[in-house]
């Protein structure tokens, strides 16, 4: 199996659910829908998280390969708005906000504009009891609705939200609230990935799945200074029991000089990556991410 892709010396792949997808602002911080561009989903972010940079595919990404692989919408493997009431502590808002803004990505991508209104009122919920209702206020909601049959100005406008509450942990110094949004984006989207495998066992959907071992490391060392708070101990330990499969998932990387064609001002990554995974570490990923989502969302 072979994989093209961009390498960030020293960076550190993690899946974001505050990196939804990058849209620009105007100077006040808004930003018209009428002038939103087209989202290129396909990019990979860049963040900072207490001075590490982190590389990070976007959740859009895993929706969009998703849908490219012929699956149809599937609401059933999303969770269900209405238990945004049922998360009474932080821990468990967090994760599950994580979990919900992958839902709305993925509800976005397929056009689902009503289902996408409850995944974002309750996203909205989560962030009021975290003490970040800015990021959902009744201005976002209502640009959100009016925005409905616009997939672009959609997706924006959740990314912007989302940005928005990620800004505002880390600058509060709220670092085990934001790691916890990202690892509840995560796990989301990789138990996406291994549930549409089993109906379409397709090549870049078995990537897809074997590349999140550097994701996983990344989100236990994002993790690990919370080790000694109980609720965070059990999740990292079954995120180490899960890490113990992907350790049987070999990569190996050969470089290839990437070609440039100055005319149309186009970089090619040739650099390959061969990847080792079994159909039996699938199925066990599969099962070990569905049980530590199921703790998630109770």
């Amino acid at each position: 199996m072979r994989l093209k892709f961009i390498t960030f010396k020293g960076a550190i792949a993690v899946l974001s659910v505050s990196a939804l997808l990058a849209s620009g602002c105007t100077g006040d911080g808004t930003k018209k829908t009428d002038e939103i561009p087209p989202v290129d989903s396909t990019q990979t972010a860049i963040i900072s998280i207490s001075g590490e940079i982190f590389s990070i595919p976007s959740p859009i990404q895993t929706a969009l390969l998703i849908k490219g692989s012929g699956a149809g919408y599937s609401k059933g493997i999303l969770n269900d708005p209405h238990k945004s009431t049922q998360y009474s502590t932080n821990f468990a808002k967090a994760l599950n906000l994580g979990i919900f803004g992958a839902d709305l990505g993925y509800v976005t991508i397929y056009d689902q504009s009503q289902d996408a209104i409850g995944y974002l009122n309750a996203a909205k919920k989560l962030s009021d009891g975290l003490g970040i209702s800015a990021a959902f206020d009744a201005a976002t909601i209502e640009r959100f609705t009016k925005n409905l049959g616009n997939k672009d100005s959609m997706l924006v406008l959740v990314g912007v939200a989302y940005r928005a509450s990620d800004a505002y942990l880390k600058s509060n110094d709220r670092n085990d609230v934001s790691g916890l949004v990202l690892a509840g984006g995560w796990v989301e989207s990789l138990y996406f990935t291994t549930d549409i495998y089993k109906t379409k066992p397709k090549e870049d959907v078995k990537l897809r799945i074997a590349e999140q071992k550097l994701s996983l490391q990344s989100l236990i060392k994002l993790l690990t200074p919370y080790y000694s708070q109980p609720e965070y101990t059990k999740f990292i330990d079954n995120l180490y029991d899960l890490s113990t499969v992907y350790d049987g998932v070999n990569f190996k990387y050969t470089f290839i000089a990437p070609t440039t064609d100055a005319a149309k001002k186009v970089t090619t990554i040739n650099s390959t990556t061969d990847v080792s995974i079994t159909p039996e570490q699938i199925e066990s990923i599969t099962q070990k991410i569905k049980a530590i989502r199921s703790q998630i969302i109770g």
